[in-house]
């Protein structure tokens, strides 16, 4: 009898702990909670052994994510701890992408070395602009000069792999200013970069003020200027977009976050981390104590199915209706990639052109989804209007 392939698995740790919650976030973080960071790291330990225990058999992972928060606020023991858990517990795979978020404030040359040492390979930066006013205005505790140093310390380090994200779209923002910020980040040479419009979320103090009339609200034209003129220029620049909000220089995609926009496996450890396997969606509780309460050695008796853990607050029993949706959902972002008709035949042994004939057509029609046989994926407009395609498979 032939023996099933187990797929590699992704890990993301996510790390709620922040010097400052930023007016436009709504993640799940929490400031000034530093206290709890040694229960917190023994908690995640925990549940990172707990997990593996229930696992059909020792899991192979090729990539692990730590984000938040500001991953970059625990020592080197601490993340020492983290990984060697993976490792003991996991197969973790000896070209393994090992990814941390930092903001360019939190960090030191020795700080980064030490990481490196550690088995990080890749540092996503916290960027967001260039400009002093706009990082006020954002609420961030960094200044480009920190970013500058940053940038120049991760290579010092051994860090090949940099990631800069940035934020367009703000309140008054103009083209020129991003432009400029644009500019000054491709001086930097970073191997990838992450933008993203700014939306005003309900229950953060942006959405607040914008709601009480002080904020100015984002202009959704102004915002899609900044985004195609960004397109062309990174174009230029050897950047090639993957993602609706992703660019890379060839080979530097991000191997985590692909996992999940392919419908592949990963695994959430943390409080409020999010997790698919197994047919199963998942996520943990929101609150840090709650998750250390959850993940106390009294509670690991508990009796749970893969990959549920004692920190589970929710879960969805995936049906078959549920993952195509999703396969459309994510698949779609991958602007080169798309969906691939035949694999998924394969997968589903149904034609997607008859399962989402409809959607198909219209979104065809509206000039938001083409056809380069087999993939099925979004033109330059529907890159503009990505909401308007994704909600026509929920």
């Amino acid at each position: 009898m032939m023996k099933t392939k187990i797929l590699n698995h992704s890990i993301y740790i996510h790390v709620p702990f922040c010097i400052h919650r930023c007016a436009y976030c709504d993640f799940n973080t929490y400031a000034k909670q530093e206290i709890l960071l040694p229960a917190y790291i023994d908690a995640l330990c925990r549940e990172i052994y707990w997990l593996s225990e229930r696992a059909p058999q020792r899991l192979p992972v090729h990539t692990i994510f730590f984000g938040g928060g500001t991953p970059s606020l625990l020592s080197t023991p601490q993340f020492d701890a983290i990984l060697k858990a993976v490792k003991q517990n996991y197969d973790l795979l000896p070209q393994a992408e090992i990814s941390l978020e930092a903001n360019p404030g939190t960090v030191t040359l020795q700080s980064l070395r030490d990481l490196r040492s550690l088995g990080f390979n890749r540092i996503s930066l916290g960027v967001q602009s260039a400009h002093p006013e706009e990082l006020l205005q954002l609420e961030r505790i960094h200044d480009y000069y920190d970013v500058i140093n940053a940038v120049t310390w991760a290579r010092l380090a051994g860090f090949d792999n940099l990631n800069l994200d940035l934020i367009f779209g703000l309140p008054e923002q103009s083209l020129r200013r991003w432009q400029e910020t644009i500019q000054l980040i491709l001086s930097l040479h970073p191997k990838h970069l992450s933008l993203y419009g700014l939306t005003l979320e309900h229950g953060t103090p942006f959405g607040r003020w914008a709601q009480r009339g002080l904020l100015p609200v984002p202009n959704p034209d102004a915002a899609a200027d900044m985004y195609e003129w960004a397109s062309e220029v990174l174009e230029m620049a050897g950047y090639q977009q993957y993602e609706i909000s992703n660019w890379a220089k060839p080979g530097r995609e991000c191997l985590h976050n692909l996992q999940t926009w392919r419908g592949k496996p990963y695994l959430g450890f943390g409080a409020g981390a999010h997790g698919c396997a197994n047919g199963m969606r998942i996520s943990n509780v929101l609150r840090i104590k709650t998750y250390i309460e959850h993940l106390q050695p009294d509670r690991l008796s508990e009796k749970k199915p893969f990959p549920l853990s004692p920190a589970t607050s929710h879960q969805i029993n995936l049906s078959v209706q549920d993952e195509m949706q999703e396969t459309m959902l994510t698949g779609l972002r991958l602007t080169k990639e798309g969906v691939n008709a035949e694999s998924f035949l394969d997968r589903f042994g149904v034609q997607m052109q008859d399962v989402f004939a409809g959607e198909i057509k219209e979104l065809i029609e509206l000039d938001l989804l083409e056809w380069a046989s087999p993939i099925l994926r979004l033109t330059k407009r529907g890159r503009l209007l990505g909401n308007r395609v994704f909600i026509r498979f929920v």
